[in-house]
């Protein structure tokens, strides 16, 4: 690589000079003490993304839930292998990884709110996949060739978020497959509020009546009228 390295006795003395430095040399373009600052804001972010879905994880219950619970428990491991990847790059910049539970919430762009229905933890969820999609696609642009380490894993990390965004909209909206459009929710995120709908339509419909002896033929009236009479049975008069 001649074209990049002109004075391989220079580029050991910088080396050795800053050595203590890590994986930061002088080559480096980016702010350290502010990449390190942005890191532990998606650190906290990702942290608070793990607790929230293992929180709808077990909460979703019933027929419709438990195929949703695993879809829940899948982004939230993901979200743990995020979380580690930034504290690994923090380190690699000389910071330190913040786990400190108290500020979590204050640093996390993403909120934590557990939802009352099925439909609530997957609107919610899906709205903070959408936040952090627009969140991480700045940091991308931020880091640019200044930081192409710090850029590459954003990168990463931010495809697996629209990919999350992506099942939590499938889950939550039906579309019919003639038009493309959006039909509205799928009925099944509330289930309560669907068995609801059923039994109300049940009651609505008409039920069927029992016909009443004045309502039936008038000759099967007038054969059973003679039957009681005695009359013997025979041609009956025009």
């Amino acid at each position: 690589m001649p074209e990049f390295v002109k004075d391989v006795e220079q580029i050991r003395a910088r080396a050795v000079r800053k050595i203590e430095e890590g994986a930061v040399t002088e080559s480096y373009k980016g702010d350290v003490e502010k990449t390190i600052a942005i890191l532990n804001e998606a650190l906290a972010t990702e942290i608070v993304c793990v607790l929230r879905y293992m929180h709808h994880y077990f909460m979703a219950t019933g027929v419709h839930g438990k195929s949703v619970a695993d879809e829940f428990k899948e982004h939230a491991d993901a979200e743990r292998e995020h979380a580690d990847q930034i504290a690994e790059r923090i380190q690699q910049l000389g910071g330190k990884p913040d786990f400190n539970p108290a500020s979590l919430l204050q640093r996390s762009v993403s909120q934590y709110i557990e939802g009352e229905t099925l439909a609530d933890m997957i609107r919610e969820d899906l709205i903070a996949e959408r936040i952090v999609i627009e969140v991480y696609q700045k940091m991308v642009r931020y880091f640019g060739d200044n930081d192409p380490t710090t850029r590459r894993m954003v990168e990463h990390i931010l495809a697996d978020e629209e990919e999350h965004a992506s099942d939590l909209s499938d889950l939550l909206y039906i579309v019919d497959p003639a038009t493309g459009e959006t039909q509205g929710k799928d009925p099944g995120t509330n289930p309560l509020a669907m068995r609801s709908g059923q039994q109300q339509e049940r009651k609505a419909e008409p039920r069927p009546q029992k016909r009443s002896r004045l309502q039936a033929e008038p000759e099967e009236v007038l054969r059973a009228l003679e039957q009681r009479l005695g009359k013997p049975k025979g041609k009956r008069a025009a």
